[in-house]
């Protein structure tokens, strides 16, 4: 264990940390290991610690890891940062500065450390990598070139649980405490130095909500705490809707700001900490850059308002826009997120459809979300193999969402199809009538790419490239087939896709130890950040884009960053604690 220094101050102040998402835990862990007291407060109650990282599908980013190896899948560092480079395509001069460095030391730690470290907490993978963000069709252009999603057994609380026990421990060693309902409105600034040396901030009133629920914002008390230092790890500005559309880029997303969205995350990832911050003097870069999916559904059975859940699909359906038009090349399912995005914006519309059918459905649909996947969440493996492998109807939450969700129309032949999708256009404000004829012409066309075993068509020849990698092959995307083949692919389906607010990809300037950057380049000196509200890691590591499972990545990253650049701050020696702080 990495040693204090000998003149790391008797009772000392704590280390303030403002929210208990996966960030905060990372960094109260590695502050913890070192005895140094930390405080952490969240505006939540104790059944939200973790945050978002607890609902998530708990998708990692790793390079060249042991399971690649197990899979005949040859990645490289080199490789790797090109793909992350390509897919960021930083172009601002000043604000990209500390994102370049972050983006370099990211992909660095994910080859060299991130496997390990996680694994030392105990924390396991699925034998099989996930293909995620497949692409834009470029060898120099955005998307992964092999497999990186490293799915967690156990999911997202799988990730919150093995930073949280060890916290919790230090809690009741009295190393770490634990304040909830303790909401920061501002940070205590030194008057002489400027230094960053507390907080003050609102008491809510109790409040037992479950996990994920919308709670009370009624105040009961006030609160002060000064503190050694301040670390803010508070989320980004998907669960407000206001902040996402005032950050919206219309000059990059036009023609206007989409009116539509379902809702990626609970209520209380509110963005309210990124305008304190600043309000303090810390540097807020790169705010037009987030990352908002397109295959989102409402949640049949939602937890926090305007739930919705995300679509992970492969790349089998048949993409149409609110018009009936085909997607253009490329801009196929399990690809290119903001590209997909900025095509759907560009119609005017906030939705799209799938045509896709039963098979489809069942092989390729994943939903995002711990809650929706109780076979691995639960860590079943006979779940796994009966609701993923041999299933013919998909995972049970699947099949729930076919049943009983809003966005979708089951039917045994395309008229009736189509007559179904018009029926739920008719409830749109600004929907458009779909003509059957056209939409017949499209299937048809689509399908007349598979009476051969080679096609001219590109998503034809994706989803044929894509089933060489045989865990793919195996478990997730369906044998090539026409979808007016019935006997083959069972009754017809077609899913409205929503835009879902997510991920906040800009935020909080930050130094590679995550310490917060004022504007004129200077280090915030007591203030740090990390996570989302640091655009997870310098005010923006993924640049325009995400290459998926760098968002848990990142926050153990940053979290980590800021707990051992903490320590080294006040004194403590950290040499053996980090490899990567060398490169640092």
């Amino acid at each position: 264990m990495p040693k204090r220094h000998p003149s790391a101050g008797k009772a000392q102040k704590p280390v303030i940390i403002v929210g208990a998402g996966l960030a905060g835990l990372v960094a109260a862990f590695e502050l913890s290991r070192l005895r140094i007291p930390v405080l952490l407060l969240d505006q939540e109650n104790a059944n939200n610690v973790g945050g978002q990282a607890f609902w998530s599908l708990g998708g990692i980013f790793c390079v060249d890891s042991s399971y690649q190896r197990r899979m005949g899948i040859k990645d490289s560092r080199e490789l790797a940062m090109k793909d992350w480079f390509n897919s960021a395509q930083f172009d601002r001069e000043k604000e990209d500065y500390w994102p370049r460095k972050w983006a370099e030391a990211f992909v660095n730690f994910a080859t060299d450390e991130m496997e390990d470290y996680v694994k030392a907490r105990g924390l396991g993978f699925l034998v099989n990598v996930g293909w995620a963000e497949r692409g834009d069709g470029r060898a120099d252009g955005h998307g992964n070139t092999v497999p990186r999603f490293h799915l967690t057994w156990g999911t997202g609380p799988e990730v919150v649980r093995v930073f949280a026990e060890p916290v919790k421990k230090a809690a009741k060693k009295g190393t770490v405490e634990f304040r909830h309902r303790h909401r920061v409105d501002e940070i205590i600034l030194d008057e002489l130095t400027g230094r960053a040396v507390g907080v003050k901030g609102s008491i809510l009133e109790e409040d037992n909500s479950p996990r994920g629920v919308k709670s009370s914002r009624t105040v009961v008390d006030q609160f002060e705490i000064h503190g050694a230092a301040v670390l803010v790890t508070s989320g980004g500005i998907g669960g407000n809707v206001d902040k996402v559309k005032a950050a919206w880029p219309v000059d990059r997303l036009g023609p206007k700001v989409p009116q539509n969205f379902v809702i990626g995350v609970p209520h209380h990832v509110d963005g309210r900490m990124i305008d304190i911050t600043e309000s303090a003097g810390a540097n807020i870069i790169n705010r037009d850059r987030m990352w908002h999916y397109t295959e989102g559904l409402a949640n049949w059975n939602p937890i926090w308002p305007g739930h919705g859940i995300r679509v992970l699909p492969a790349p089998s359906s048949l993409w149409l826009d609110a018009n009936g038009k085909r997607l253009p090349n490329h801009l196929f399912p399990g690809c290119d997120t903001l590209g997909t995005l900025k095509y759907i914006c560009s119609t005017g519309h906030d939705y799209t459809w799938f045509i896709t059918d039963q098979a489809i459905v069942a092989r390729e649909f994943a939903l995002s979300g711990s809650e929706q996947n109780p076979d691995v969440t639960g860590k079943s493996v006979w779940g796994v193999l009966t609701q993923r492998v041999l299933s013919k109807k998909g995972t049970v939450p699947v099949q729930n969402f076919v049943k009983h969700g809003v966005d979708f129309v089951v039917k045994d032949n395309l008229e009736d199809l189509v007559e179904g999708m018009n029926q739920l256009v008719a409830k749109i404000p600004g929907g458009v009538p779909l003509d059957y004829q056209k939409i017949k012409d499209v299937v048809e066309t689509r399908d007349s790419q598979f009476d051969n075993p080679f096609s001219k068509d590109a998503q034809t020849m994706l989803i044929n490239s894509a089933r060489t990698y045989w865990p793919d092959k195996r478990s997730r995307i369906a044998p090539p087939h026409k979808l007016l083949d019935k006997k083959k692919s069972g009754p017809l389906i077609a899913v409205r896709m929503n835009l879902l607010t997510r991920k906040t990809l800009g935020g909080i300037e930050t130094n590679l130890k995550s310490q917060v950057m004022k504007a004129d380049g200077s280090v915030f000196n007591g203030l740090y950040a990390a996570g989302e509200v640091a655009g997870f890691g310098g005010g923006g590591v993924h640049g325009y884009n995400s290459l998926e499972g760098t968002f848990l990545g990142g926050c153990i990253f940053s979290g980590r960053a800021a707990g051992l650049g903490i320590a080294e701050e006040l004194g403590y020696d950290i040499s053996k604690a980090s490899n990567v702080r060398a490169r640092l």
